[in-house]
C-alpha cells in the first residue's frame, strides 16, 4: 500500500490568501456590509457559504448567493496571474518521485482550480484532486481530507496533510492523519500547533529544503 501526501491550496500551494481577503471583502462592502479584513483572513480556508455563515450569521439564500457571486467574480480577474508559492512545483514533484501519491484537497472548483492548477505547473505530479464538488461538507470537517484519501487508496496512518489554516489542521486531524502547517497563509504557528500541526514550515521551498526532516521523509 502506498503513501499519500494531501495538500491544500490556496496559501499552501499558491499565493492567494490575501487576494481571497480582499475580494471577499469588496463582495461584502457592496452588498453594505462592513467586515474587518483580519476577521476574513482568519476565515480564508472554509468554503464560501460557511466563511459567509461564519463571519455574518445565518443569511437568506439570495443573499448568499449574490455573496458568492460578486466573491467569485471580483476574485476572477486574477486568474491568469495567481502567484505560485517558490518551490511549490518542485516540492510535489519530488514527493511523486519518492512515491508519494499527492493529491490536492481543495474548497476551490472549477475555472478556479483550473488557474490554481495552471499557477502551480505540477500536473504531472498530481495524481488527483479532491475539489467542493466532491463531498457534502468542506473544511474544518473531515470529509475533503477523508475523500483525497479514497481516492490516493490510502488509510489515514500512511498520509500527511499540508496546509495553512486552523480549518486545514483541524479537518486533517479529525480525519486522522497527521498534518503539517505552512506559515504561507499568514496564520501564526501556535494556533497552527494548537489546530493539530505536527511540524510547521514557512512555506513549500522550506518544507522542501528540510523535507528530510519532515513527516513527508524518503524514509518515514
Amino acid at each position: 500500500m502506498g503513501r499519500a501526501a494531501v495538500f491544500d491550496v490556496d496559501g499552501t500551494l499558491v499565493d492567494t490568501n490575501h487576494l481571497h481577503v480582499t475580494t471577499w471583502w469588496e463582495a461584502f462592502r457592496q452588498a453594505g456590509h462592513q467586515v474587518s479584513m483580519h476577521a476574513i483572513h482568519r476565515s480564508v480556508g472554509l468554503g464560501s457559504e460557511d466563511l459567509i455563515a461564519h463571519l455574518l450569521g445565518g443569511r437568506d439564500r439570495d443573499e448568499v448567493d449574490l455573496l458568492v457571486a460578486t466573491h467569485t467574480a471580483l476574485y476572477g480577474t486574477y486568474f491568469d496571474r495567481l502567484p505560485p508559492l517558490k518551490d511549490a512545483g518542485r516540492l510535489l514533484r519530488r514527493l511523486d518521485h519518492d512515491g508519494w501519491n499527492v493529491v490536492l484537497a481543495t474548497s476551490a472548483s472549477g475555472r478556479e482550480l483550473s488557474a490554481l492548477r495552471r499557477a502551480i505547473g505540477a500536473d504531472d505530479a498530481i495524481a488527483a484532486t479532491a475539489s467542493s464538488d466532491d463531498v457534502q461538507a468542506g473544511k474544518p470537517a473531515p470529509e475533503p481530507v477523508e475523500h483525497a484519501l479514497e481516492l490516493a487508496g490510502v488509510p489515514p496512518e500512511s498520509a500527511v496533510f499540508v496546509g495553512d489554516t486552523v480549518w486545514d489542521m483541524r479537518a486533517g486531524t479529525r480525519a486522522g492523519v497527521t498534518c503539517v502547517g505552512l506559515l504561507s497563509g499568514g496564520i501564526p504557528e501556535p494556533d497552527l500547533r494548537e489546530a493539530g500541526a505536527r511540524s510547521v514550515f514557512r512555506d513549500p521551498a522550506h518544507l522542501l529544503a528540510r523535507l528530510g526532516d519532515s513527516p513527508l521523509a524518503p524514509d518515514a
